[in-house]
């Protein structure tokens, strides 16, 4: 996301707050697949060395990383940070607190003869990594203007395909359950159709962790061209779907190996937007949302109760 949108959405025209030092490494592997490749290597390097970068000087680090000392104050910018300086000071937090005595990360590649509780073990802290570093790099501003537009929209149209087509559906079918008009659009052309009747008060979000994918792009550029507000969820803040997104929420994923895709690891940070998103809106219309979700409990109910066994 530009510097531009975050200042419209900001508070009163001041900066947006520099990420806090845990959030730092979230941020670094958030951000790095979109970066120059000059640009990831001094991300990488203070991923990798907080201790030691923090001790460097802007040229010293630029040095290191064989780039430019421009290279790294724009670096440090991408990342949040108002200049090097900053960048400095989480990277010497973030130092102390790798220091204070947590165990190290456990290596997670799966190899094709791991035993299962090996492999159990390296999914679940995965998924853990996953959810933290996006809560950590979740725009929490963003967030809420997003909440405030679903919960006031007279519908509301989401577009995923493959797997990000399954947390589209998860959102619509929460939506629904709290009495809001919402669908989940994983045709393409079925999506293109619906967006064009969108308007002004209505609400179009694009499920890509690429952003790249054709077939959501299309949709929400044809809602942002119909003036209905749209958000982009993916996993590059800088992609094609932001250029059509009047908010952007960025997830993060678990590196990427040959038994645990992409597609795998998106999906739990997708999930957790998706949530907090729904528990907003639930929030924000809580007199319309608590009885319609009660009722929606009660409809059900009979088909959980267990059948009794005959004589």
């Amino acid at each position: 996301m530009t510097n531009d949108v975050k200042e419209i959405f900001g508070s009163a025209g001041a900066p947006p707050a520099p990420p806090a030092p845990a959030a730092l490494a979230a941020k670094v592997r958030t951000l790095a697949p979109s970066m120059t490749r000059s640009m990831q290597r001094v991300a990488e390097a203070v991923a990798d060395d907080p201790a030691g970068c923090a001790a460097l000087t802007v040229t010293g680090l630029a040095e290191l990383t064989g780039t430019s000392e421009a290279t790294v104050v724009r670096t440090a910018r991408l990342l949040g940070y108002p200049g090097y300086r900053d960048l400095r000071l989480a990277l010497a937090g973030l130092a102390a607190q790798q220091q204070s005595g947590r165990a190290p990360a456990i290596t997670t590649d799966i190899a094709v003869d791991d035993p299962i509780a090996d492999v159990v073990a390296k999914l679940a802290y995965d998924e853990q990594q996953t959810l933290a570093d996006t809560a950590a790099g979740l725009d929490t501003v963003q967030l809420a203007a997003a909440v405030t537009a679903l919960a006031g929209a007279r519908r509301t149209d989401v577009y995923g395909v493959g797997a990000s087509g399954l947390v589209a559906q998860d959102l619509t079918q929460k939506l629904l359950r709290i009495g809001l008009m919402a669908h989940a659009h994983s045709d393409p052309h079925l999506a293109v159709t619906n967006a064009v009747q969108l308007r002004s008060g209505d609400v179009a979000i694009a499920i890509t962790h690429s952003g790249t994918t054709g077939d959501v792009i299309e949709p929400l550029r044809v809602a942002f061209e119909r003036g209905a507000t749209t958000v982009a969820v993916t996993g590059r803040p800088d992609s094609p779907v932001t250029q059509y997104a009047d908010h952007v929420l960025t997830t993060s994923t678990a590196r990427e190996s040959e038994l645990r895709p992409a597609a795998m690891s998106s999906r739990t940070g997708q999930l957790l937007v998706v949530d907090c998103l729904f528990v907003g809106v639930a929030q924000r219309t809580y007199d319309a949302a608590a009885p319609a979700l009660s009722a929606s409990y009660e409809a059900l109910a009979h088909r959980h109760r267990a059948v009794r066994k005959g004589p």
